[in-house]
């Protein structure tokens, strides 16, 4: 990765910039958690990687042994890289944040045996979607169009398979809809462009639906992380990430953590560097990934989330 030197770099604000755009111009709304949140419709953030790797310094997600930094990477290689259902499969990567979307009362609720999160849910969608002609893998096909036909604007992944995710009543038979998933798949749309004659790569992912103060900190490093991890096997080099979110939003009970990390001073992204010797996209693991010149404000805190 070609950053520019860390004294030369210049402190990002998009991050603060979204949470203050909700607190001061949102709508406030009842959620599906019911919890009252604050949010906005249609955010875009724009990450120049030379600039540093877009890891939040408004609060630390990189001390303790289960880090957040390397939960949210042992996610992205159980979801994407593995095709993990389960909360076993995301435990035995080192990912345990998912565990309270994972109880027998939610699982019993959409059919499901507990601990499984759905053949709706990320790792299925990515590794095996389900066709006419059998399960699809998502993640090898891109992987090949990208080597084969680098040009084409088709380097596109989805999570949202309908048929598991639909509510409410089928007017026709009157039948109740039977969701078969656990969350409803928030983020993972990516699209991918490779220029190459400069060797470039530019991921642009989509989220649905974004808890800005826990889950898009993350989702913006995880994702950050997927574009160095296609970049590096491809032989290209990423450029810029850029990150949307359709339903942005801050729970009332964040609030007063929010005005906090909005309190800090605005500092300089750190450095995040892959094991070069890595080839294989799926031979990816947290212990590929180096952190270097992280200085977050705040201590590590669990931010409150609705489960």
């Amino acid at each position: 990765m070609n950053y520019i030197p860390y004294g030369e770099r210049t402190p990002d604000t998009q991050y603060r910039d979204l949470m203050r755009r909700i607190l001061n111009w949102g709508e406030d709304v009842d959620s599906q958690q019911e919890a009252r949140a604050r949010m906005v419709v249609g955010h875009m953030m724009r990450f120049d990687l030379k600039n540093g790797f877009p890891l939040i310094t408004e609060r630390d997600l990189s001390s303790g042994q289960k880090s957040v930094f390397r939960q949210t990477l042992a996610e992205m290689r159980a979801f994407w890289l593995l095709g993990a259902r389960t909360l076993a499969q995301l435990e035995a990567e080192g990912c345990t944040f998912w565990a309270p979307w994972g109880t027998a009362e939610k699982c019993t609720k959409r059919g499901l045996e507990a601990g499984d999160l759905g053949p709706g849910s990320y790792g299925p969608a990515f590794r095996a979607f389900p066709t006419a002609s059998g399960p699809f893998d998502q993640v090898v096909h891109i992987l090949e169009q990208m080597i084969q036909l680098p040009h084409l604007r088709t380097h596109f992944v989805s999570p949202w398979i309908p048929q598991y995710i639909g509510r409410g009543v089928d007017l026709r038979t009157g039948r109740k809809k039977q969701q078969r998933v656990v969350v409803a798949p928030c983020h993972g749309w990516v699209h991918l462009f490779l220029n190459p004659e400069k060797r470039t790569l530019k991921l642009h992912h989509f989220q649905r639906s974004g808890d800005v103060p826990v889950g898009v900190a993350c989702n913006i490093m995880g994702y950050a992380a997927l574009t160095m991890m296609f970049a590096q096997v491809l032989g290209y080099e990423p450029v810029e990430y850029v990150h949307t979110i359709s339903d942005a939003h801050i729970y009332h009970k964040q609030i007063p953590d929010v005005r906090d990390m909005l309190a800090t001073e605005p500092q300089k992204f750190p450095s995040v560097y892959l094991d070069p010797t890595v080839k294989d996209l799926f031979a990816f693991t947290p212990d590929h990934f180096t952190l270097e010149d992280y200085f977050p404000r705040l201590p590590r805190r669990r931010i409150w989330t609705p489960v």
